[in-house]
This record gives structure tokens, C-alpha cells and sequence, in this order.
């Protein structure tokens, strides 16, 4: 059975520790090694290995640590070269392209954000358990089937956001950078619309923004939409 635990959400660092029971894999490795080490009770050893979805440092701050300590990095080759990193536990994977890492198989996919690669990721285990990860996308092109487990990016809402632009609170710049990198609570709703969630047993919203984002608003109203376990990150 899929369990998902996170050790940190939003722009400061985004790390999840998942498993199957049998693979335990970290998603991202955005905050600090010693902070890694620490959520997983120094037992490093345990985790079969680490998934980047890109370059952007709150996801891969510790990447470097990580494959020190003897734990395999998969990542795309676009995110390894704005890295600048290499290393026999530096694993590159491609967009639709599947592989098996314990007793998942991982098919990545392409996202939409301002970074030069950057992948989400489809894992299914033995059980026909199947967990969706996506994060730090404006848009997402494929339409999954018979997902159990949803791990999807809400970061802001529109009216949030353009109610802190008219106060000055946000830069409309940045609002502009927002809007073309990242995943709203509205594209979650049609996204969530336009696939099948018959057999979803728990969706989480990750990587809320600090200052645009209302988790309890956000977690009541896709609650409301989907009649599905909603959890904040």
C-alpha cells in the first residue's frame, strides 16, 4: 500500500518520502541534507533512490549529499546539465520513457515551467497501486487512468493573487512568472475533471505558495469537487 510522507512543501524546499511497503523512495531533495537525514531517522541506506523533477534548488538543494551517501539521483538530462553535475549514482531518464526502480515502474513525463527539463512522474507498484506527482507546471498535457494516489502542485489562486498585485504585495512580474510556471487551484479543479478518479483513494496539494494560497479554502473546495481525502502538504 502507497504511503506518502512529506518532509517539506513550497518554495523552501520540497522533499517526500514515498513507498509501496517494499521501495521507499524520496521525491525531490529540496532542503538541506542534514534536515533529509534527520526526517529519515539517519536510516539513508533505506531509500532506494531519489527522483528530481528540475534544477530549481528547493527541489534539489541536497543533490549532491544525496548521491555521497550512496542513494541513485534520476533526473533529466536537461536538469543534470543546468545542474552541472555527474556521477555514477546520476541516473538520466527521458519523458515517456519507463524504467523500474525496486518494484515501481516510473514513467516521467514532461511538465511546463520555466526550467530546462523538467519531468512529473507516473509510479505504479505490484499491487496496481498507481501515485501521480506533479509539480511546478502551468499545464499537464496526458490525461492519467486509474490513478490511486494524486500528489499535485496548488499553488496559488488567481483571485488571491491579483487581490496582492492590487495591494502592491506582489510584483506584476512576478505575477506574470507565476501564472506561466506554476499549477492554480483553478487548473487543479479541470485537471482533476478530466480524468478518472473512480478509484483515487487520497489526493495531496503540494507546493502552495506562501502569500497566494488559502490551504484550508483550497483543501475544502477540492474536497467538495471530488468527495475525495484531500491533504495539505
Amino acid at each position: 500500500m502507497i504511503d506518502i510522507t512529506p518532509y517539506a512543501s513550497g518554495s523552501r524546499g520540497n522533499c517526500y518520502r514515498i513507498t509501496d511497503s517494499r521501495t521507499p523512495l524520496l521525491l525531490e531533495c529540496g532542503i538541506p541534507f542534514k534536515e533529509i537525514q534527520k526526517s529519515l531517522n539517519f536510516k539513508l541506506s533505506d531509500i532506494a533512490g531519489c527522483l528530481i523533477s528540475h534544477e530549481h534548488l528547493d527541489h534539489c538543494k541536497a543533490v549532491k549529499d544525496i548521491m555521497k551517501a550512496g542513494i541513485d539521483c534520476y533526473m533529466s538530462q536537461g536538469t543534470k546539465e543546468a545542474l552541472g553535475i555527474d556521477g555514477h549514482r546520476l541516473n538520466i531518464i527521458k519523458a515517456k520513457q519507463q524504467f523500474r526502480l525496486g518494484t515501481w515502474t516510473i514513467l516521467p513525463f514532461e511538465t511546463q515551467h520555466d526550467a530546462q527539463e523538467p519531468l512529473g512522474f507516473l509510479l505504479a507498484n505490484q499491487d496496481g497501486e498507481k501515485l501521480l506527482y506533479a509539480t511546478d507546471t502551468y499545464y499537464i498535457r496526458y490525461m492519467f487512468n486509474r490513478l490511486t494516489h494524486i500528489m499535485v502542485e496548488c499553488n496559488y489562486s488567481l483571485d488571491i493573487l491579483r487581490a496582492n498585485v492590487e495591494v502592491g504585495l506582489v510584483d506584476p512580474a512576478l505575477k506574470n512568472r507565476i501564472l506561466k510556471s506554476h499549477f492554480s487551484l483553478e487548473h487543479v479543479k479541470e485537471f482533476l475533471r478530466a480524468n478518472d478518479l473512480s478509484r483515487v483513494r487520497e489526493i495531496w496539494l503540494i507546493h502552495l505558495s506562501d502569500g497566494n494560497s488559502d490551504a484550508e479554502r483550497f483543501k475544502h473546495e477540492i474536497q467538495a469537487l471530488t468527495a475525495k481525502p484531500v491533504y495539505i502538504a
